[in-house]
């Protein structure tokens, strides 16, 4: 397996080894179990269910095989053991965003909660909230979301307008502001929310459990896509927070959602390669059974560029998200070995390559 640490967007201006380049032959026995446990999951589960699922008629559905996903460890892939996960490598994860990526509708649900609903407690939280939040998360006790667009607040994300406001007597903070756009809110236990305390100039991360009161919402919203997941305005209406739910330090929230958001990025990538595969694959066996002209249309020369243009960057796609995960993962273990802490390691191991997680998620989405 490649080892050696790169730098990122070093492959634009250096010559590269071949057995510095990872590939998907070299996964462990053990990432290949995780990854058919995976699909088993999604031929038993989800295919069978998927108009159902879109459908969204049973409220119950997709919340049910969410903790079906959580029984078989899916949610708590890179999870350390101590916190209920299974302490998996950056680039298994990887693999297990890929293989989900052919679950339509439940890949959304999948990567909202173990991406940016749960890493933002992994990487920035105390160890006590790391202990209290993270084995609910890992093992689908819980489902997380994360509260960051609002209406005047999309890409430009620190104009957001929430309001953190202290209590008098200094032990809680009351939210209020409204956000959108947000994946499982409808079934979410805990929300990872951005607002402003008083003036401040950047956003303050907070842990929101839905049990603390003040939370309201829209109905689901109707989807050109990825129907069967929940999508939701989210209100706060004085939403008490208590002070210690407060994630890092104040004003880090902006850093915070830039560096989750950048992970998300490079895991979009590979989140969709389980459908171009599955598309392609159905698109071969039509093209196989439908007849014109009494020969089937795969032997007609535009059908034929079709399927190669499918496959191509089929193939594209998936060397550039497995390359670029076990770069990251190799940055990961040489920080880790220079004695950095593991947390700090994985954000910073990411951040080298915030060029290569941008590449993925324009070109493979």
């Amino acid at each position: 397996m490649a080892t050696k640490s790169t730098q990122g967007g070093e492959f634009l201006i250096k010559e590269t080894d071949a057995q510095d380049i990872f590939i998907p032959a070299e996964f462990t026995e053990e990432q290949r179990m995780m990854a058919q446990a995976c699909q088993d999951f999604i031929d038993t589960e989800i295919t069978p269910r998927a108009q159902e699922i879109d459908s969204m008629k049973d409220p119950d559905l997709v919340p049910s095989i969410f903790k079906k996903a959580g029984d078989l460890g899916l949610l708590g892939i890179t999870v350390p053991e101590e916190y209920g996960g299974m302490g998996m490598s950056f680039n298994t994860s990887m693999l297990i965003a890929d293989i989900i990526g052919a679950a339509g509708s439940f890949s959304t649900t999948y990567g909202a909660h173990t991406g940016i609903g749960t890493l933002p407690i992994l990487y920035y939280g105390s160890e006590e909230q790391k202990k209290k939040y993270l084995p609910k998360l890992a093992t689908g006790e819980w489902a997380a979301c994360y509260c960051l667009t609002e209406p005047d607040a999309g890409s430009d994300a620190n104009s957001g307008k929430t309001k953190a406001t202290l209590s008098e007597d200094g032990k809680t903070y009351h939210l209020n502001g409204q956000k959108m756009w947000i994946s499982n809110a409808g079934f979410a236990d805990l929300f990872i929310v951005f607002a402003k305390i008083e003036d401040d100039k950047n956003l303050t991360c907070f842990i929101v459990e839905k049990s603390f009161g003040g939370i309201t919402m829209n109905e689901e919203e109707k989807k050109m896509g990825i129907k069967g997941s929940s999508t939701r305005q989210v209100f706060f209406n004085d939403c008490p927070v208590p002070l210690e739910n407060m994630l890092s330090d104040r004003q880090n929230g902006f850093k915070i959602a830039v560096n989750i958001l950048n992970i998300g990025r490079v895991k979009l990538g590979a989140g969709v390669l389980g459908g171009v595969r599955t598309v392609t694959t159905n698109a071969i066996k039509y093209s196989t059974e439908r007849k014109q002209f009494g020969v089937s249309i795969n032997s007609f020369g535009a059908i034929k560029s079709k399927l190669a243009e499918m496959a191509a960057k089929s193939y594209v796609a998936e060397a550039l998200c497995y390359r670029a995960g076990q770069d990251i993962e190799n940055k990961i273990n040489a920080l880790e070995a220079e004695g950095m802490d593991p947390s700090e390691a994985k954000l910073k191991g990411v951040e080298a390559f915030a060029i290569e997680c941008a590449i993925a998620k324009v070109q493979c989405s």
